[in-house]
């Protein structure tokens, strides 16, 4: 089977820095895929250049066999590409259920209607109810989204993501500033979404990493130096010694 994604040779840099070298990288249809490595090794430059918020200095980016390596954000989420951020992007003073339903009307191409009422459009309704309730939002729908608690945010951005209906999520640092608890509860929304949607997960929580990845890419420096199976990453002597170490290791 063709990956869904696939990554040829992927280059970024910012002035003398480079963020991203030499990046290759195929994404099964299915997986959760997670890219791992410590503070600027960058995963975030990575993630920005697939959806198309950075363009790539050198490489190809193919989404189904076809390069998308300059085409914009709006265009790769037309196609099936949707990403959540490390900040959170919502409309705070709006209720969750018109949060997401904006996003249901930009997919169907009707941003235009900013501001029109989609209370009355049954579709755009039940396709945003629907992304509530596979984050277990359902019941706040009515909420105002500034009344909703960090990990509510996190499971609203990522409702807002599945409204466009996407192929492949990126999500970046889902997990970011949560609690255990909250952190557990994402954990299981996102084990319910694996059947579902091929993702791509950017994560310093090492418990979810290893609950969730099928497979695992290592970063470090800009480069990739590793990529496998949980258990080959867990043993792997190069990635030790460059991020997770024995301890942190043993303890996931």
């Amino acid at each position: 089977m063709r990956p869904i994604l696939s990554v040829e040779g992927l280059k970024k840099s910012f002035g003398g820095i480079i963020a991203t070298n030499n990046i290759h990288l195929q994404i099964e249809q299915g997986e959760i895929h997670a890219i791992i490595g410590p503070n600027g090794a960058g995963k975030t430059t990575l993630i920005s250049q697939l959806s198309g918020d950075l363009n790539p200095d050198k490489g190809e980016i193919f989404f189904n066999g076809h390069s998308i390596s300059n085409m914009p954000p709006n265009k790769r989420s037309l196609l099936g590409i949707a990403r959540t951020f490390q900040i959170t992007c919502l409309m705070l003073d709006m209720s969750v259920l018109d949060n997401v339903t904006l996003a249901v009307q930009a997919q169907n191409g009707h941003s235009y209607r900013f501001w029109s009422d989609a209370r009355h459009n049954n579709q755009v309704i039940q396709t945003a109810s629907k992304a509530l309730e596979q984050v277990g939002l359902l019941d706040r729908e009515n909420a105002k989204a500034s009344d909703l608690s960090h990990g509510e945010h996190r499971q609203l951005e990522i409702a807002v993501a599945l409204a466009t209906q996407p192929k492949l999520l990126l999500l970046d640092e889902p997990m970011a500033g949560m609690g255990t608890e909250e952190s557990q509860k994402l954990i299981m929304i996102l084990e319910k979404l694996k059947p579902h949607k091929t993702m791509i997960l950017i994560e310093h929580d090492m418990a979810a990493v290893f609950a969730l990845a099928d497979r695992i890419t290592v970063m470090v420096y800009g480069e990739i130096i590793a990529t496998g199976h949980p258990k080959e990453i867990r043993s792997n002597p190069a990635v030790r010694r460059a991020y997770l170490g024995d301890q942190e290791l043993h303890g996931c």
